[in-house]
């Protein structure tokens, strides 16, 4: 699908066809259209692949015709099993036009569409690079903290899960996180190449601007990477409380299956001929019903004794683990505990945003 999208006496406009500084915005292109973009802006069939490739970094090329960019930008589709996920995206700098082309669309080009980007103008080719790359900067951290509160809601569940579910919830968050890690290191070497040559020449106002792109970048890549840390010990801690939790479960079937032991040892004898033998001069109702409450007192002595057992280990357990806790070990607590509520609090955002 293409766009074209021109400025307009109110902001941005929609055009039925190209027009000089114009931005043509090509979104999940067909065949037919990269054959048009090929011919028509002699755009290099091997730069309409590398757009197209997922796996692409970015980086920078200087042709005849046009500069290209490719950055790769931050996606949110919750018809995929992993829902976050970046794209490639590709910049094309002509003298009187913008091409982008992207292979899905994405929060950080539908927010330049819908006017979100003060003072956008198609004629100035840098200032549209750095609202691309800031405005995709802001979706990173707007899509980190959304992990982070998802995060957070599957770490409830997991406290009375028994299941694998959440825990691939949980993988899914991450493999995320590694996804955003990598393309904003990508795009922070963009960033620096940027800066360091003469590949697209900034005016000193832009300068400024582009400071504060790589700032949000790197924050960016900060909040991912300590995201990270803590969804991995996340998951092995909460691996180890499914465990226990199926452990307690078969804890409790084992322990009905006790009770239920006895009765049946006594049911079993009880129900041979034997006590119909013993029992011929007590109507048949008594002798029955009196063997029924028998076999429920049974049960619940049993009962009573395992409780009572498992009340009597607990404690020992309790008195143990207060002997063995001393004033340093409560220090050494404390000391996680608040090392753990540091690192888990989100990243200030950058004054100014």
């Amino acid at each position: 699908m293409i766009k074209v999208m021109v400025n307009g006496a109110s902001g941005l406009q929609p055009a039925d066809r190209a027009q000089k500084n114009s931005w043509i915005d090509v979104i999940d292109p067909t065949p037919q259209e990269l054959d048009l973009l090929e011919r028509w802006y002699r755009v290099k069939a091997e730069h309409l692949a590398d757009v197209l490739d997922i796996d692409e970094q970015a980086r920078v090329e200087k042709e005849d015709d046009y500069t290209l960019l490719i950055v790769r930008l931050p996606v949110l589709d919750a018809r995929y099993e992993l829902p976050y996920f970046t794209v490639p995206c590709g910049i094309l700098l002509f003298e009187d036009r913008i091409v982008t082309i992207c292979q899905t669309n994405c929060d950080a080009l539908e927010e330049l569409r819908a006017g979100k980007a003060k003072g956008l103008d198609f004629k100035n080719k840098s200032a549209f690079v750095l609202h691309v790359l800031g405005r995709a900067a802001i979706v990173y951290l707007r899509y980190l903290k959304d992990i982070n509160r998802r995060t957070s809601a599957i770490e409830r569940d997991l406290q009375r899960s028994v299941k694998n579910y959440e825990l691939t919830q949980l993988l899914s968050s991450e493999k995320s996180l590694v996804f955003f890690t990598t393309s904003l290191k990508s795009n922070e070497i963009l960033l620096e190449k940027l800066q360091a040559t003469k590949s697209i020449r900034f005016k000193e106002d832009e300068a400024e601007l582009l400071e504060d792109v790589v700032t949000d970048n790197r924050q960016a890549i900060e909040m991912a990477n300590i995201y990270s840390d803590i969804l991995s010990g996340m998951m092995d801690a909460f691996a180890s409380i499914i465990s226990n939790n199926q452990n307690i479960q078969i804890k409790r079937l084992t322990t009905i299956s006790v009770i239920f032991m006895p009765p049946s040892l006594v049911a079993s004898m009880g129900g041979m001929s034997e006590f119909t033998a013993f029992t011929q001069s007590v109507p048949w109702w008594a002798s029955y019903g009196a063997f029924s409450l028998g076999l429920i007192a049974i049960a619940l002595f049993t009962a009573g004794v395992l409780r009572l057992t498992g009340k009597m280990s607990d404690r020992r357990n309790w008195a143990g683990g207060r002997r063995g806790a001393g004033p340093k070990g409560g220090r050494a607590v404390a000391r996680s505990s608040a090392l753990a509520s540091i690192a888990s609090s989100p990243l200030p955002l950058r004054p100014g945003r």
